[in-house]
């Protein structure tokens, strides 16, 4: 599982964390009843407090995203709600647009937006390593 954290940003840690974990197992990048890191595994590696973790395990247990069996842990879900794809499609497509506008307010122009884009499109989503989780941990540079 690859998690990325940017303490920096104006969008919380929690919701940074469950939608990077919703968004893998809708794409399948975290295959149906696969287990996850424990709550405690993921805190220490993203270095955010465990009650975070926590509760964007339980959010998504709530949503059908994970099941979290007592005693063995927490594991992609079975039967994932795939009918919500389409919600979150229209959310990326609305919080991409609000990216590009603000490119725009900035100055950017197509061509380096384009640039900016490939280059994100680029970066690898896992890591090299074969069964290893990736996870990276950004801060705000001063």
């Amino acid at each position: 599982m690859f998690v990325r954290v940017e303490k920096g940003s104006a969008v919380p840690i929690s919701r940074q964390i469950s939608d990077q974990i919703r968004a893998q197992c809708l794409s399948g990048h975290l295959p149906l009843g696969v287990q996850v890191p424990s709550v405690r595994q993921l805190a220490r590696d993203l270095a955010v407090n465990q009650n975070t973790v926590l509760r964007v395990y339980e959010k998504l247990t709530a949503e059908n995203f994970l099941e979290m069996r007592h005693g063995e842990g927490t594991f992609v879900a079975s039967d994932l709600p795939f009918e919500d794809l389409n919600g979150h499609r229209s959310r990326f497509t609305e919080e991409f647009g609000q990216v590009v506008r603000q490119g725009r307010l900035l100055g950017l122009d197509g061509s380096t937006m384009h640039t900016l884009l490939d280059a994100a499109l680029a970066a690898p989503l896992e890591s090299e390593d074969e069964g290893v989780s990736a996870i990276e941990n950004t801060e705000e540079q001063s």
